[in-house]
């Protein structure tokens, strides 16, 4: 129950440590050139970030079931504070790209706080803290890239210091305050690897269907600033605007839709519902010449994403014995880690279409809604169903 009591805490620590990671993004590309990067080096910093993700989110996790889900998000979140300091104080691409190495590894922490999770709601209710979960992440990607472009006029390195002293911030308040849940013991049989969690029931198939959703994702995000500029001669602020207001849609969602949905369709549908919206909602992006239009298309993007990301989490995080859940959420963190790497380089297309990344993620989108309908059902919606029939 102490444990239980602390998610409100965790979720405080997942907001402020996305809150980090957002004012360093409107920043990092003003700072990188300020040190004679070229787009290619530029877009290397990001993939190096995620790639660093891909390969520590199973480690970290697998770790947390070993010694327990406190002692790996401190050491992590401290982590994440030291190399956010070491890229406040950068004056050299080497030093920039060390530091987002190092932050990349020290933020595939995710998985831990899923695991945490996971480790005191029963599964039935897991969907649902997912989806709060991800509540979190939205509001840390409001709040984050507002603060990094409030503190940019004060010079590249004020909004990268003060992200530093904001993890520092929150390992204090993770030390003070948030427990260790209740140890549980991996079964003789359970995963030791990502290619063993792999090989579980489902989840290869989950993490496929994660990696297409991410890759499809992310690979637009990348292109559709510019979309909005070539389409609509949108500056940073407005497109910036239009990001938060399509974060605050998806919290929304995300932390209050989640549960009455998935106790009404469960999660399989809801994952497929949710990807084939977006799916129609990214090929009809390219289409609006209007604003109002083109708002309304993206008000609906942003429910498909928010309605189908957390029963994927749900999903993965049932289809593992308790003492396992670090590892097996890690290998599903890490399939989005993997995304983006992928999905900048597929944002290429933009340079021969316009057209062509929104066609690309629509179809990728479509592809994951079948896939997705040879998934389990879950247990949200048949412990709904089971407790009222004893009504």
């Amino acid at each position: 129950m102490r444990s239980r009591a602390a998610l409100p805490t965790l979720f405080g620590v997942v907001i402020v440590d996305l809150v980090g990671f957002g004012i360093v993004m409107p920043v990092l590309p003003f700072f990188a050139r300020s040190l004679e990067a070229d787009a290619l080096t530029l877009g290397l910093l990001f993939t190096s970030y995620a790639a660093m993700q891909f390969v520590f989110a199973p480690l970290w996790g697998r770790l947390s079931d070993r010694i327990g889900r406190r002692p790996v998000l401190l050491l992590t979140i401290a982590g994440t504070a030291g190399s956010l300091l070491l890229l406040g104080f950068a004056e050299t691409l080497p030093v920039l790209f060390l530091a987002r190495l190092l932050g990349g590894a020290f933020a595939a922490n995710v998985s831990v706080a899923t695991a945490y999770v996971a480790d005191v709601v029963d599964p039935d209710e897991r969907t649902t803290w997912m989806g709060r979960i991800g509540a979190s992440f939205a509001v840390g990607f409001v709040l984050g890239p507002a603060l990094g472009a409030l503190l940019s006029p004060l010079g590249h390195h004020v909004p990268l210091l003060a992200a530093a002293g904001l993890a520092a911030a929150n390992w204090v308040l993770a030390a003070a305050v948030l427990p260790e849940p209740e140890r549980r013991e991996s079964t003789a049989s359970g995963p030791s690897s990502r290619f063993e969690a792999l090989r579980l029931p489902g989840v290869a198939r989950l993490c496929g269907i994660y990696l297409i959703f991410s890759v499809a994702v992310t690979q637009l995000e990348v292109v559709f600033a510019w979309f909005t500029q070539d389409r609509l001669g949108w500056e940073a602020w407005q497109f910036g605007t239009l990001l938060v207001g399509m974060a605050v849609l998806m919290g929304a969602v995300q932390g209050g839709a989640i549960k009455p949905l998935v106790a009404r369709f469960g999660e399989r549908s809801l994952v497929i519902g949710g990807c084939a919206v977006l799916a129609v909602a990214f090929l009809l992006l390219p289409f609006q010449a209007a604003l109002g239009s083109l708002v309304a298309v993206l008000a609906v993007a942003a429910v498909g994403r928010g309605v189908a990301q957390p029963p994927l989490m749900g999903l993965a995080s049932q289809s593992t014995d308790a003492g396992s859940q670090g590892v097996v959420m890690g290998t599903f963190q890490s399939s989005a880690s993997l995304a983006r790497v992928i999905g900048p380089l597929a944002a290429g297309l933009y340079d021969l279409s316009p057209i062509a990344p929104f066609h690309l993620a629509g179809g990728l989108l479509l592809v994951a809604a079948v896939l997705a309908t040879s998934l389990p059902e879950g247990e949200g919606r048949g412990a709904s169903t089971a407790a009222g029939s004893e009504a």
